[in-house]
């Protein structure tokens, strides 16, 4: 699916949407929020951008919208978080008799850099209620020095859902397809064949290889032709030759020259004396 999405910012007189003043998320600086605002949503509304800035959070409460991208649709229901990264073409529109949400936007920084996602995301069976409370607060409350009070909830519950669980799917993704690698190791893998599918871009996976393995993608992929080389030298008759095909390289001048890199010793030496 394509989708051609142009910029679009229509609201019905139905839609009552409370924007939280600039000066307040001053206050809250350190999460690096540039709008906010609780939104009920009734009849007429839409909005869409081809070029955002920032990256934008959907929370909704209650009711069902919808999300559209260059490449998908999304329900979006209750308990549902929305992240659009930077960037990125998004329209969220209205599809029930009602949609009760919550929205953010976050600067485009290092805090967020893991925001800079190849897609759109929904995670669905979010309980985020506290952080709704906590900016009807922020909207309702004159005095400075309760609204501080609300900081804590703030950083808590946004750190918790994108650098906890959304870095979790992250991570798990990961796990899957390196563990999808091992048990195809004389597969001719490239950082093309990695991202395909992943559907990440070169530099991002290198930047999630080496914060979740210190090791760039072709690093780790080297790593686990090696330990398998490793094992098969001990347990195996098999020539060093087959073993080289077997994890991957159809060179031998490569296997032992990447195998003595990072054991020390040729793959011979090692087969005689593994210790």
């Amino acid at each position: 699916m394509k989708n051609h999405i142009k910029d679009i910012l229509d609201i019905g007189p139905d839609c009552y949407e409370r924007f939280i003043d600039s000066k307040i998320l001053a206050e809250m600086a350190p999460l690096e929020m540039t709008l906010a605002g609780c939104s009920n949503l009734t009849g007429r509304y839409c909005v869409a951008r081809t070029v955002p800035l920032e990256h934008t959070l959907f929370y909704t409460l209650k009711g069902q919208g919808k999300l559209t991208t260059i490449e998908n649709e999304f329900p979006l229901l209750p308990n549902t978080l929305a992240i659009l990264p930077t960037k990125q073409s998004f329209e969220v529109s209205i599809v029930a008799e009602q949609w009760d949400i919550i929205w953010l936007n976050l600067a485009n920084t290092k805090r967020w850099q893991h925001l800079n996602l190849e897609q759109a995301q929904v995670i669905f069976d979010q309980q985020l209620e506290p952080l709704h409370y906590a900016m009807e607060i922020l909207y309702s409350e004159p005095d400075a020095a309760l609204r501080q009070g609300v900081f804590p909830i703030l950083s808590y519950y946004l750190n918790a859902v994108l650098f906890g669980d959304n870095q979790k799917q992250t991570n798990s993704r990961l796990e899957n397809l390196f563990q999808d690698i091992e048990k195809r190791l004389q597969y001719d893998w490239t950082i093309e064949a990695m991202c395909k599918q992943l559907h990440y871009s070169p530099p991002h996976l290198h930047r999630l290889c080496q914060t979740q393995f210190g090791k760039s993608p072709i690093q780790k992929l080297i790593h686990l032709r090696i330990e398998r080389a490793k094992s098969l030298l001990v347990n195996t008759r098999w020539p060093v030759q087959h073993i080289a095909s077997y994890v991957g390289y159809s060179n031998i001048f490569n296997f032992s020259k990447s195998f003595k890199k990072l054991v020390g010793v040729s793959p011979s030496d090692f087969r005689r004396n593994p210790h």
